[in-house]
């Protein structure tokens, strides 16, 4: 209890300071938590960028493979010698892309499951 007006202005001025140095020092966390947040975020916008380089990468090469296998199946069917041998190229063919379709969307679709897990990793601290 204070003696005098003096001290008891001392008194309100301490309990302010200590006040302040409270909501500062809360202050102070919550801006560290706001800019480790914001250094997530630009690790995994950094890391989408990526991700999605490696997407579009993956996608030209099974475009370039099916192009390719194409125009094999194609000769092949240009050299046949009657209309049943274009029947089985094209049989083969078809089973053959259907094969590889199925294959490429499955590494496609894990690709992005990954990169999803990724990114959910890095935004939430947990890698």
């Amino acid at each position: 209890m204070a003696k005098n007006p003096n001290e008891a202005i001392d008194q309100a001025n301490d309990a302010a300071k200590a006040g302040m140095d409270h909501v500062g020092n809360a202050a102070r966390e919550s801006a560290d938590q706001m800019q480790a947040a914001g250094e997530r975020m630009k690790a995994t916008a950094d890391s989408m960028t990526n991700a999605g380089s490696q997407l579009g990468l993956k996608m030209l090469d099974q475009a370039e493979t099916n192009t390719r296998e194409a125009f094999q199946a194609m000769r092949a069917a240009a050299q046949a010698s009657d209309v049943s041998d274009v029947m089985r190229i094209q049989s083969e063919y078809m089973r053959e892309q259907g094969g590889r379709a199925v294959s490429q969307a499955r590494e496609i679709s894990e690709m992005i499951a990954e990169f999803g897990r990724q990114a959910m990793g890095q935004m939430t601290g947990r890698r």
